[in-house]
């Protein structure tokens, strides 16, 4: 592996253990700041608007600029992001805080465009994709574990661990990460409007059913990621702890199925094209199962979920990214970001309202929301965007 991958690794591994500590903790935060489960749902959301605002636009500054001063600049904000979290007193600041975090939250974007300019074939890029997914697994076993141990010192404290880990990685990126957009797009303008990507992605009629379904993939995950933590809580009692240590099992799920598994298995055993379709039914039914009370049951729906979209995400980001324009990678993965973010905006706006009143029910609506999704791939088997093709060589179709 080159020190350019290993460096970039390691940047992404940083910031997601953040993610892997807060996600389990913010919920049981804020609740001992007296808000009630819609207000978390919106804290989730908030950080998705800004992020849907913000993502486009990092993704098109690094392809003008360069990759490196965006992912620090991204980094340093969600470090002071966290620092006014975890120093509020009021739902009001827990706001800023958020606000402040997702303003500038293209890390992700940026790390798949740092992979794509260093691949070299779609197999190498796909394995790239599926190393940023395996991270995100490491992330996740290491960082709930120590988001349940410091929540033992306060509640808060997580927070401001996590704020210390993003400024010693803003740090460690401006010292050691190295520029690979060597083809810089310094002539290109850059549109600020935040729903600019939404309509330049429906204009692509090629990729167009692929942004959709991303689009319906974070509306999806929103109930996975807002109420999580309040439903363990429900159905089977669990404290921020218990609750740590099942996303620790969701990490190593991740991080053998997109760092061993995709290669050595999916890769060698099935088509792409068919993966981006099939796999969308497990999912789906994972969900489903995943509204029961029976921890069981539960439990196994969560892993038929998480085997499959993990594999299923690393895949259609390939994909989509490998035939854009190489001067537009940054611009194309900063949509793909926008529309995830987007969907995961729109979804907390509801499921606050839909989990009060049952609490079961995001799940079962994320897994119809699933099955959309994969009827509208299925209607767009056609468009199959393979390396060796120009973009005018294929033929589009009309799927919506």
């Amino acid at each position: 592996m080159s020190k350019e991958k290993i460096i970039i690794i390691v940047t992404v591994l940083i910031d997601v253990i953040g993610v892997g500590i807060v996600i389990p903790v913010m919920p049981y935060f804020v609740q001992s700041i007296g808000a009630s489960p819609f207000v978390i749902t919106m804290l989730f959301a908030v950080f998705s608007l800004c992020s849907f605002i913000s993502a486009p636009i990092l993704g098109a500054l690094s392809d003008r600029f360069g990759r490196r001063p965006a992912l620090i600049a991204s980094i340093a904000s969600t470090a002071v992001g966290w620092f006014v979290f975890a120093g509020a007193g009021s739902v009001l600041i827990l706001f800023i805080g958020r606000i402040i975090d997702g303003m500038a939250a293209g890390n992700f974007p940026i790390a798949q465009s740092y992979m794509a300019d260093l691949s070299e074939s779609n197999e190498e890029r796909t394995h790239n994709m599926g190393m940023i997914g395996a991270v995100f697994g490491i992330g996740f076993i290491i960082g709930p574990v120590i988001g349940a141990l410091l929540s033992q010192v306060s509640m808060s404290f997580p927070f401001y661990f996590v704020g210390a880990l993003a400024a010693l990685n803003a740090l460690a990126a401006f010292f050691l990460l190295p520029e690979t957009n060597i083809d810089l797009a310094k002539g290109r303008k850059i549109s600020i409007h935040p729903f600019a990507p939404i309509r330049k992605a429906w204009d692509d009629k090629v990729l167009r059913s692929r942004y959709v379904v991303l689009f319906l993939f974070g509306l999806a995950f929103a109930a996975q990621q807002s109420i999580f933590a309040l439903y363990t809580q429900y159905a089977f009692g669990f404290d921020a702890g218990a609750t740590g240590y099942l996303m620790a099992i969701i990490g190593l799920i991740m991080i053998v199925n997109q760092g061993f598994l995709l290669k050595k298995f999916w890769l060698k055993r099935f088509d792409e094209a068919k993966l981006e379709v099939w796999l969308l039914l497990p999912v789906a039914f994972g969900f489903f199962m995943m509204s029961s009370t029976n921890f069981y049951l539960f439990f196994l729906g969560m892993f038929l979920m998480i085997l499959n979209q993990s594999v299923l995400r690393a895949v259609m980001s390939s994909r989509i990214t490998g035939f854009a324009d190489p001067r537009k990678k940054g611009e194309v993965a900063g949509i793909m970001s926008s529309l995830m973010t987007l969907g995961m905006t729109v979804g907390p706006l509801g499921i606050g309202a839909v989990y009060s009143f049952n609490a079961h029910l995001p799940f079962v609506g994320s897994g119809l929301i699933i099955l959309a999704a994969f009827w509208i791939m299925l209607g767009s088997r056609k468009i199959s965007p393979e390396s060796g093709f120009r973009r005018e060589e294929v033929e589009p179709i009309e799927v919506l």
